[in-house]
C-alpha cells in the first residue's frame, strides 16, 4: 500500500469519524432539547392565543418535543452509517450541506420582494379592509362597507368617514351628543355579528346612550389606547369610555413589528427583521422572560392611561375582561398578574366556550349580550 493510498484511508477514516461525532452530539442536543423543554418552561415562553385553544396548543408542543427526541435517536442510532457515507461520498455530503445554506439564502432574498403585513394584519384584503398609518400601524378604511360570510350569514361592516364602525353608512357618529367609546379589536367591533348584535349596539340598546365603536381587528391593548388619545377629544361629551382586556389576546401587546409602546407609554417604531426570521415569529412567537415582563408592565401603564384619559373627561372608565371559556392555569397567572397586582378595576365576565360563531373562534350573538348586559350593569351602577 502506498503513501498516496494511505493517505486517502486516513483522511476518510478523518472524516467518519467527525461526522459521527457531529451526528452523536447533534442527536444528543436533541435529546436533551426535547426533554429541557417541559411544559412550565413552554407555558413561560409560549403565551395563550386567541385563535388556538390550550389542548390545541399543548399538543402542538408535544409533538415537536417528540419530533425532537426522534431526531435526536435516528441520528444516534444512524450514526455509523452516516459517518460512512460522509467518508464514501464527500462530495455529496458537501452538496447537501451547500444546498441547504443556498435555499435559506435563495429563501429570504425571494421575500425580500414580498411586502410582508404585521403580524395582526397578514391579510390585506380581509374584511373589514385597514389601511396604514404612521402612529398606530393601521386603521380602518373610512366611508365603505365591507361584507364578508362568516358561519353562513353574509355579516355587512359599514365604516362612516370616522374609521367608526356604524348601523348603516349614511348613519355616521354624531360627536355632539352623549356617547359611551368602545375601544378594542376584532370581538369588541363584532367579528361575525351585525351591527345591532355587537357589545356596543347592545351596550347602546340597554343604556339608551349612543356608542361609538372605534375598536378595530388586530389592535393590542396600546394601539387601542393611542386611538383612544387621537379620536376622544373630538367628542364633546364622552359618557363612558369602554376597554377590552383577554388574556388569550395579551400575545398581541408583545408584537414590535408595528408602532408600540414600550413601559411608560415610550412610543417605538416597528423592529425591522429579516424576512425568514419574521415568518418563524409568525409562526413561532417564542417570548423571553424579558420580553413579558416588558409586557405586563406596559399594558398595565396603558390601561392605568387609559382610566386616567377617561377620567380627566368625566366619562366612566369600563374595562371589560371577558373569559371565553374556562380559565386555564396560565391565564389565570396572566390576569392575576396584569390586573390584580396592580390594582387596576375590571369587570370579568364569564361566557360559555360554546357561544362561539360557527367555525370561528369569536364570540357569537349570545356572548355579546352577556358581555354587554354586563357593561350596562356596571355603568348603571357608576355614580
Amino acid at each position: 500500500m502506498n503513501e498516496f493510498t494511505l493517505s486517502i484511508a486516513e483522511r476518510n477514516r478523518t472524516t467518519r469519524i467527525i461526522t459521527e461525532v457531529a451526528a452523536a452530539a447533534l442527536g444528543a442536543g436533541l435529546l436533551a432539547l426535547a426533554l429541557a423543554l417541559n411544559q412550565r418552561w413552554l407555558d413561560r415562553h409560549f403565551l395563550p392565543w386567541f385563535f388556538l385553544s390550550r389542548a390545541w396548543i399543548v399538543g402542538i408542543e408535544t409533538s415537536v418535543r417528540v419530533a425532537f427526541a426522534a431526531i435526536g435517536v435516528a441520528l444516534l442510532w444512524l450514526r455509523p452509517r452516516i459517518g460512512r457515507l460522509a467518508a464514501q461520498a464527500p462530495l455529496m455530503m458537501l452538496s447537501v450541506a451547500a444546498a441547504a445554506l443556498l435555499a435559506v439564502a435563495a429563501g429570504e432574498l425571494a421575500l425580500r420582494h414580498l411586502h410582508l403585513q404585521p403580524a395582526a394584519w397578514l391579510f390585506a384584503e380581509q374584511e373589514p379592509r385597514r389601511q396604514h398609518d404612521a402612529t398606530l400601524g393601521w386603521t380602518l378604511v373610512p366611508s365603505r362597507v365591507g361584507r364578508k360570510t362568516i358561519g353562513g350569514r353574509q355579516i355587512d361592516y359599514a365604516i362612516d368617514s370616522s374609521g367608526y364602525r356604524v348601523r348603516r353608512i349614511d348613519e355616521p357618529v354624531d360627536r355632539e351628543r352623549p356617547t359611551i367609546l368602545f375601544t378594542g379589536e376584532s370581538v369588541m367591533f363584532g367579528e361575525g355579528l351585525t351591527w345591532d348584535e355587537s357589545i356596543p349596539a347592545r351596550v347602546s340598546a340597554i343604556s339608551g346612550t349612543r356608542s361609538a365603536n372605534l375598536a378595530v381587528h388586530g389592535y393590542g391593548n396600546d394601539q387601542a389606547y393611542l386611538r383612544l388619545v387621537a379620536e376622544l377629544p373630538r367628542f364633546r361629551r364622552p359618557v363612558a369610555v369602554v376597554s377590552l382586556f383577554m388574556t388569550s389576546l395579551f400575545e398581541r401587546n408583545l408584537e414590535d413589528d408595528r408602532p408600540h409602546l414600550a413601559p411608560g407609554l415610550a412610543p417605538l417604531p416597528p423592529e425591522r427583521r429579516g424576512r425568514l426570521a419574521s415568518l418563524a415569529m409568525v409562526l413561532m412567537p417564542y417570548r423571553t422572560d424579558r420580553d413579558v415582563d416588558d409586557g405586563v408592565a406596559m399594558t398595565r401603564d396603558v390601561l392605568r392611561a387609559t382610566i386616567r384619559l377617561a377620567s380627566s373627561r368625566g366619562a366612566t372608565p369600563v374595562i371589560v375582561v371577558p373569559q371565553l371559556g374556562r380559565e386555564d392555569p396560565l391565564e389565570h397567572a396572566l390576569r392575576t398578574r396584569i390586573l390584580d397586582a396592580a390594582a387596576i378595576p375590571y369587570v370579568r365576565v364569564e361566557v360559555d366556550g360554546t357561544w362561539r360563531l360557527p367555525g370561528d373562534r369569536h364570540p357569537d350573538a349570545r356572548a355579546a349580550q352577556l358581555i354587554a348586559s354586563a357593561i350596562a350593569a356596571r355603568l348603571h351602577a357608576a355614580p
